[in-house]
Order: C-alpha cells, then structure tokens, then sequence
C-alpha cells in the first residue's frame, strides 16, 4: 500500500469529489467554536488594550492567559473518561463537554463586556483566564471529535478534515474580529463584547446540529481497564491508572522512545516563530499607522476568504502529495512570509503591500497549518484520541502561548520591528532540519501504521 503521509496517492479530481461529505460540514462548524474564543481574549482584546493606552510588554504578559493551551493534556483524560451528568445522556461525550464549555465562555464574554479593562485590569485579566481554560478544554473534545470522526485508518481523508478545521477555526476568528475591529470606533469595545456574546449562542446551536460520531472508544478502554484490573485490585488505582498512564503509556508504546521524542521536539519548534510573530500583529498595524478599520478590513475580512481558499488548496496538495512534504513547504514557505513583515515596518502603512503581505502570510500559515494538523491526528490512537492529540497540540501551543508572551518584550529590547520579524524567520528553521533528517523515521512509521489498519479492515 502506498504510504499516503509522505507520497499520496489521489488524482485531483479524487482529491475534490472527497470533500462532498457530510461530515465534513460537522467538522467546519465546531473549528469555528474553536477559533472564536481567539478573538475575545487575543487579536480583539489586544486592539481594546492598546486603545486603553496599555504598553507593548503590557499586552504581551496579558497574553499569558494563553498558557492553559500549552498545559490542557494534563486534564485532557477528563474529556477521554468523565461523562458529566445529564449532558452526557441527551450530547454525547465529545458534544456534552464542548457545551459544557460554550457555557461557561458565554457568561465571561457578559461579564467582561460590563467592564473597562484599563481600569480593572486584573477583574479582566481573571475572565480572559476563564474563557481561556474552556476553551482550551473545548479544544480538547473538538479535536478528539474530529480523530473520532475520521480516524487515521482514514488517512486519506485527514487533510479535508484537517483544511475542514483550519477553515472551520479561521471562520470563527477572522469573521467575529472583522465585524469587531469595524465597529470598535463608532460602538465602542463594551458593546462589541455584547456583540460577541450573541456569537456564543450562535456556536452553541452548532454543536447541537451536529451529531456525535460512533466509535469504538469504550471498548478499547475497556479492554486497558481489564488488563490493569488482573495488575491492581483496586478499582479506583485502575481507572487512575487507564485514564492517566494508559494515553501516553500507549503513544510512547506505539511510536517508540526515540520516534516519539523526535515528534514532540518537532511539535514543540514548528511553530514557535509564527507564534511571537502572531502575538505583536495588531499592536504592529496599529503603531505603523494602520486604523482599526483597516486593520478589520485585510487582517480579518480579507485574511479570512484568503486563509479559506489557501486552506482548500493546501488539502488537495497534502493530499495529491503527502503531508510531511507539505509540512516541509509550507514550513520554508511560513519561514520567508515572516520578511514582509519586516518590509512593511521599513515602507510604513502602505494598503497594497498589507494586502499582499496578509495574502502570502495566509497562504503559508494555511498551507502548513493543514500538513501539522493532519501529521499530529496520524499520531494518536483511537481509544484515548483526546488525551494524545492534546499531548501535541499542547507542545505546538507552547510557542504559541506560553513563549509568546515575552514577544513585547523582545519588541522592547531590540527596538527595531524589521529585526523582530526577521528573528521569527529564524525561529521556524531549526524543526525543519528536524523533520528533515528525521523523514525516513517517519516514513517508517507510517507505513507501520497504514499496515496495521489494513489488517484490521
């Protein structure tokens, strides 16, 4: 069987035809409620920040909020193992937390519209933590509903679901941040938040239109929760032990030390430079002399139908010709994008070079975003989906959150915006060497895995 992670095996018109799939349209609704809760408490809250008169480093460490992402695996088991009452009955597993979850932003979102955030900084500080610890949990059971949805044995349709996601997440931010950004001016930011709050009910009837996919997740728990049963004669040591060691106990199993290893520094690198660079876009548009309405207008409403069109196109090709090689394209690619940043803090707030620069930088964070997403779902097994996929995710959030933080005060110290963003090129270069040179350990791998599934067809 041909090995469809590195070489693919679809015509174009095979790779186009599979996109007409229900399920599909599951998939793109709940990235939307992944990516919205982005806009309240990163690029929005950023812009409401800046215009309180907050500093660079300021808005930088407000960004912490962000390190839940980078630590949601270790509840992540939760969402594999806990049915939370009644919702469990009448949503599901995966559903039932993703509602649990949408409740709980929608309130924050209410309670931080009733405030002023350059004067209750902290009260503010503590709702962006809140929506950032249920999203990143809802994170968690939207991933695992996407791997339960199309899980590896599929493997041929991880890049649709994948551009599925990326679009589904792009749509939720970029579309709720245009209407934002627009009407920040004439509205003010208070009633902007109101506005989003109307989103979160929006996202909530999403996830009761969609349906919870069927697998055959409790009978392979329940296969691990006999085999630690015959080692451990308490109940309650075995449901610890399958719900907390069986996930990584497994992954490490499966992939092996050194493969495994090799994937999480990988996870971790990929998208480090993309993450600093992302944390300082808008206070950068603003201090160049970009306003909000243009900043609404390419970086959101532009951005949004480029990163869709791009996303599309990035699936066909990950498709047509295998995911790790569009991880290594799209990697360069996102690597060089970064330098028309650094062209822009040179020219200053010229429209047609943000136009082309937010066109490339969409082309190449779609592009790649598709290939991470679909090599990170290949690496998770199916009984504890969860749990494994949010080991990764979290290790790629930690550049994206946790590290990124300190992005305004890199800004700060080297006091020249055209050198930040060519050191966030830099940045992207060394998990390419990496991937490199571990492509035939990973080729390897694959090949294990696709085999694996065809003799449990």
């Amino acid at each position: 069987m041909q090995n469809t992670l590195f070489k693919g095996k679809h015509s174009w018109k095979e790779s186009v035809l599979s996109y007409i799939d229900k399920r599909l349209l599951w998939i793109f609704l709940l990235g939307c409620a992944s990516g919205f809760p982005w806009v309240l408490i990163g690029s929005n809250m950023s812009g409401w920040l800046k215009d309180a008169g907050l500093t660079r480093t300021a808005i930088g460490y407000f960004g912490s909020v962000f390190t839940v992402y980078a630590i949601n695996f270790l509840w992540a088991p939760l969402i594999d193992r806990v049915k939370l009452p009644f919702l469990h009955s009448l949503l599901g597993q995966r559903r039932s937390w993703i509602f649990l979850c949408q409740i709980i932003i929608l309130i924050s979102t209410l309670f931080i519209a009733g405030i002023n955030p350059a004067i209750n900084l902290m009260q503010t500080s503590f709702l962006a933590l809140i929506i950032a610890l249920a999203s990143a949990t809802q994170d968690i059971a939207i991933d695992a509903y996407r791997i339960d949805t199309f899980p590896r044995a599929l493997s041929s349709k991880l890049p649709q679901a994948s551009a599925m996601t990326v679009i589904g997440w792009w749509t939720g931010y970029s579309l709720p941040g245009y209407f934002a950004f627009s009407n920040a001016d004439s509205i003010g930011w208070n009633n902007v938040y109101y506005g989003m709050a109307g989103v979160v009910v929006l996202l909530m009837l999403f996830t009761l239109y969609v349906k919870e996919p069927q697998t055959e997740r409790e009978h392979l728990q329940s296969k691990a929760t006999h085999r630690y049963a015959k080692m451990f004669s308490s109940p309650t040591l075995t449901w610890f032990s399958v719900t907390i060691i069986e996930p990584f106990w497994d992954f490490f199993k499966r992939n092996g030390i050194k493969v495994a290893l090799s994937i999480l520094l990988f996870v971790f690198l990929f998208k480090i430079g993309e993450a600093f660079l992302g944390r300082m876009s808008i206070v950068f548009y603003k201090e160049i002399g970009f306003s909000n309405a243009q900043i609404g207008y390419y970086s959101k409403l532009i951005g949004w139908g480029a990163t869709i069109f791009f996303t599309f196109l990035g699936s066909l090709v990950n498709v047509r010709f295998g995911i790790v090689r569009g991880l290594m394209i799209g990697g360069s690619a996102m690597a060089l994008s970064n330098l028309m940043f650094a062209w822009i803090a040179n020219v200053g707030p010229n429209e047609h070079l943000y136009l082309a620069t937010i066109l490339v930088d969409n082309f190449t964070t779609a592009f790649s975003t598709v290939a991470f997403v679909s090599f990170l779902t290949m690496l998770t097994g199916s009984a504890f989906s969860a749990t494994q996929y949010a080991l990764l995710a979290s290790l790629g959030n930690l550049g994206r959150t946790t590290l990124a933080s300190f992005s305004g005060e890199l800004v700060d110290l080297l006091n020249n915006w055209s050198n930040f963003f060519i050191l966030t090129a830099v940045m992207v270069l060394p998990s390419l060497f990496l991937l490199y040179s571990l492509r035939h350990l990973f080729d390897r791998l694959s090949d294990q895995k696709i085999a694996a599934n065809s003799n449990k067809e």
